[in-house]
């Protein structure tokens, strides 16, 4: 979901990497949840994210749609659609907090999720994270290394996978934003859902090897649509 605004206006004015120090630290939320309640459609999932739901879960993606309880829903995203952590209940609270106020699935929680109140600034195909200071109702936050608050095995290759994954959505949309065959733009929507989420990956394989065999057929594909576009 891109954001039309100035950093400067939403952060301290710094970017940062994996290796600087960020005031993030939120003391294990001592009880807030104010960051699951409340976020709408806002909270959209990678491919990564539903592999680490299904698999630690044990479900599939359609049920993790399901009505009942139905965990996240799908959604329109700058063309595109994409799933997103559902809210439920009058407070608006993510569907995964448990009566205690507490993520149920922490340990795998999604990107977005994981490196908040940080962002990310994305640019020259690569992106460096931002902190934002209005987010988080913390406000005695403690200094950490971006590396450990984003928490997450094979940091580089993660890394690489969310702007792969970024600039390859950016085509899509240019593509689709072209488009007047709603044909086509249904054939981008379906095949981005079917290859990328519903197709599932296999648990005892590198998540990151099959998310790049699957890439480099889509790229295949995205080439295909962009001359499309260019017919038209």
């Amino acid at each position: 979901m891109k954001r039309n605004i100035d950093l400067k206006d939403i952060s301290d004015g710094r970017l940062y990497g994996l290796n600087d120090m960020v005031k993030a630290g939120c003391s294990d939320c001592k009880g807030c949840s104010s960051c699951c309640e409340g976020m709408g459609s806002s909270i959209i999932l990678d491919p990564l994210d539903i592999h680490r739901l299904t698999t630690n879960l044990g479900v599939t993606f359609e049920q993790l749609l399901g009505e009942s309880p139905g965990k996240i829903e799908l959604n329109v995203v700058d063309g595109i659609i994409l799933p997103n952590l559902k809210m439920a209940g009058e407070a608006e609270c993510c569907a995964f907090l448990n009566q205690e106020g507490r993520c149920s699935i922490h340990s795998f929680r999604p990107g977005i999720c994981r490196i908040f109140p940080l962002g990310r600034y994305y640019e020259n195909n690569s992106f460096q994270y931002f902190l934002q200071i209005h987010e988080c109702k913390n406000q005695n936050r403690v200094k950490i290394k971006v590396r450990n608050w984003v928490d997450t095995p094979d940091i580089r290759k993660y890394e690489q996978f969310v702007a792969d994954w970024h600039y390859f959505l950016n085509d899509l949309e240019e593509i689709i934003a072209g488009l007047e065959q709603e044909e086509l733009i249904k054939t981008i929507n379906l095949y981005v859902l079917n290859h990328f989420y519903r197709k599932p990956y296999e648990e005892n394989e590198d998540f990151y090897i099959q998310f790049q065999e699957r890439f480099i057929e889509a790229k295949k594909r995205r080439r295909e649509w962009k001359k499309k576009d260019l017919r038209c």
